[in-house]
């Protein structure tokens, strides 16, 4: 197989694993909307060019840590077939560093969006 090609597989995985993450995962879902109202503020603020790296840089690290996490997931439930304390623990762990994640980046979108809010609307 060429080396082309096997690029081209790489992109045509990845993107299955996109969808398989989507159609299973509905916290992704609620991260998408959280991205959409941030980019949709960005333009309506005008936001600068260093705000709008941080905020793709943040969108960016939510959605690979839910994709890590969504990976943890499965990867333990094909080994673990029946309940597991370990396995729940490392799940558990999983989840946990999605949240601090999102915990991190909703407190740049408040540094970022807090000023431009206060001069609009109070």
């Amino acid at each position: 197989m060429s080396f082309l090609k096997r690029r081209i597989l790489s992109f045509k995985y990845a993107a299955q694993g996109f969808r398989w993450a989507f159609a299973t995962q509905i916290n992704l879902w609620i991260h998408l909307v959280a991205a959409i109202c941030a980019v949709g503020l960005g333009f309506y603020f005008n936001i600068s060019k260093i705000e709008w790296v941080t905020i793709i840089i943040c969108i960016t690290l939510v959605f690979a840590a839910e994709f890590i996490n969504t990976a943890i997931e499965w990867l333990v439930d094909s080994i673990y077939k029946e309940k597991n304390t370990l396995a729940g623990k490392i799940k558990d762990l999983g989840a946990a560093a999605v949240l601090v994640t999102a915990i991190g980046v909703a407190v740049v979108g408040v540094i970022i969006f807090y000023p431009y809010c206060k001069a609009e609307f109070f």
